[in-house]
Formats: C-alpha cells, structure tokens, sequence
C-alpha cells in the first residue's frame, strides 16, 4: 500500500509524540526519537552555519541553542528551543509539546545549572534558574500571548510547564 493511501486522523488534545506513536505502536517510539533527534542536529547544524539563523518553522522566531549535562552521564546535550528575552536574561520554556513529563534538557540543567547558550553568532556560559510563582506565572503567559502554541501546550498536560531564566555568567 502506497502512503498516498493512508489516512490517519490525528486528535488535537494528544501531544504530538502520543498521537503518533499510538497509530504506528509503542515498539516504535524509538524510531521517533531517532527522527526528532536527526531534525534537532539538522536545525542545529543550519544554526551555526548561519550565525543563529533558521528558516522552515523557525524562521523569524527567537531560537537558541541550549546544552546541557545530563543528570547522570554528564554527557553534553544540545537542543534548538525558543526564547524570551527579559531584559539581561533568556528565558526558556520546558514545555515538551505539552506532553505529560518534562523534557530531558530540563531535567538536565535542574541538575547541573551551568549551562552552554548560543543566541545569533554568540556562546557563552550561563546559570539556569527555574522561576516560580507569579514571577513564572507572568512571563509564561507573555509568552503564551507572544506565541499562543505555549497556551495550547498548558492546557494539554496537568504539569506547570517551567520557565527557566538563563543568565550569562560573569567573567
């Protein structure tokens, strides 16, 4: 059977990582990862040769680069996520899609808060910090009017999402 002939439909309240693993089964999550891990080096490697510029999904939206050391390898990880300036500090987003945990990199810098930021042509070292009550509260929902996909992703998970602010550490 060709591909032009399936038809799947998709339930707008599943974070994207369920609804498809429930149509091609469990067994396959594997091979999810493997994709979004290639598409997040594809999206990385077009960053840097670009001096953090990013076109498809990402063009004209504020992306970094963030890496961190995994809770228990250490190990570096980086991964492509949106940002929100706040005046000296970027903040991040754990929102995972809206999916019911959060992602690896934030457990990852809970961890070990030092962390590796590249925004446009700049790296450097920053202090993650996870913020919380009405401070966390007033800058998710700026940028969940800013980008109304982080409202949508509230509403999907029974999680708070955190916010995390990056500041550059001083020399």
């Amino acid at each position: 059977m060709s591909n032009s002939n399936v038809s799947i439909q998709l339930k707008q309240d599943k974070p994207v990582i369920e609804r498809v693993a429930g149509h091609i089964g469990n067994d396959n999550r594997r091979g999810i990862m493997a994709d979004r891990n290639d598409w997040n080096r594809h999206t990385i490697e077009e960053f840097r040769a670009n001096g953090g510029k990013v076109g498809g999904m990402w063009e004209g939206r504020p992306l970094l680069l963030l890496t961190t050391s995994g809770a228990k390898s250490h190990k570096q990880h980086t991964i492509p996520t949106m940002y929100l300036a706040d005046g000296n500090r970027l903040l991040v987003f754990a929102s995972k899609g809206g999916a019911p945990t959060h992602p690896d990199w934030y457990r990852n810098l809970v961890a070990h808060p030092e962390v590796s930021v590249e925004v446009g042509p700049e790296t450097y070292q920053a202090n993650a910090t996870v913020l919380t009550g009405e401070e966390r509260d007033r800058l998710y929902a700026k940028q969940a009017e800013l980008y109304p996909q982080f409202a949508d992703y509230q509403k999907r998970t029974p999680r708070k999402i955190p916010v995390v602010a990056l500041e550059r550490q001083k020399d």
